[in-house]
């Protein structure tokens, strides 16, 4: 491969740091009864296993207890960035009247830390070096909006944000898959529920918003392939090489099945049920 991946340069503040939030995911969002949480809760309500110090009372038997969905989800480090930035430090729990802003401002920060990441990564490809200037206007415009006020944040435009943000990573996507010689699978935003693709070779494919829950990925070839969006709910990636893959999440990984030798990019990690 002629385009350079490396690892995320991050401090740290595009990972989730639980020690430094108030517990934001197990309060401000709601969840079904469902195959990914044993019970019903809605927007705002503490979580049953929460305990006093916003830590997980039954964190290391997630998936043994009915939920599985609590160890895919990713905040992208935005509970401890509103815990600790935008509310100073005050916890919900001893300051009340904030919770329900606090609250709000949740899904929003998620979804601009989630941008960050995407952006940060497209700045390590060089094959992207054409559209470094803009990506570095955009990650700076974004990361000056995850510091505003509360009020300014629960007001942001996140859709006009991420169309104009998904533009960059679009073309950042054609830079990096056009250096991967040979024809390239186009599945963007395809059905491939179940797919038998054991061994497939899937270099710099486009499988942005693809489908892949339950697909048999075993021993494939992912290589610069971009997976942003795709969905790996259950997909088997025993054996695959997502080496240098694009905009793959650690959350999608969490999501998936896979073992030790499954191949991932170094900003990433095995997932502890794997």
């Amino acid at each position: 491969m002629s385009h350079q991946h490396q690892a995320i340069p991050t401090d740290g503040s595009l990972h989730a740091d639980c020690a430094n939030c108030f517990g934001l995911c197990c309060v401000a969002l709601p969840f079904a009864a469902s195959a990914d949480f044993a019970v019903d809760k809605g927007a705002g309500q503490p979580c049953t296993n929460l305990l006093a110090d916003s830590r997980c009372g039954i964190h290391s038997q997630l998936r043994e207890r009915g939920f599985p969905g609590c160890t895919v989800f990713d905040c992208f480090g935005a509970g401890q960035k509103i815990s600790q930035l935008t509310f100073g430090g005050q916890d919900w729990g001893q300051a009340p009247r904030t919770a329900r802003q606090m609250f709000a401002v949740f899904p929003v920060m998620r979804q601009l830390h989630e941008l960050l990441w995407y952006v940060t990564e497209a700045l390590t490809l060089q094959a992207a070096k054409p559209v470094h200037e803009a990506l570095r206007t955009a990650l700076e415009d974004t990361e000056r909006l995850t510091r505003g006020s509360a009020d300014e944040i629960t007001e942001i435009d996140v859709a006009a944000l991420r169309r104009d943000i998904n533009t960059l990573l679009l073309r950042t996507s054609e830079l990096v898959r056009s250096k991967v010689a040979g024809r390239k699978k186009n599945h963007r935003g395809a059905d491939l529920i179940g797919a038998k693709l054991r061994g497939a070779d899937l270099r710099g494919a486009n499988l942005r918003g693809a489908y892949l829950i339950a697909a048999d990925l075993r021993g494939a070839d992912l290589r610069s392939a971009d997976v942003i969006g795709a969905d790996f709910r259950d997909t088997d990636l025993r054996g695959a090489d997502l080496t240098g893959a694009i905009f793959l999440t650690q959350a999608q990984l969490n999501a998936a099945k896979g073992d030790s030798t499954t191949t991932l990019p170094p900003a990433l990690s095995h997932p502890m049920h794997w």
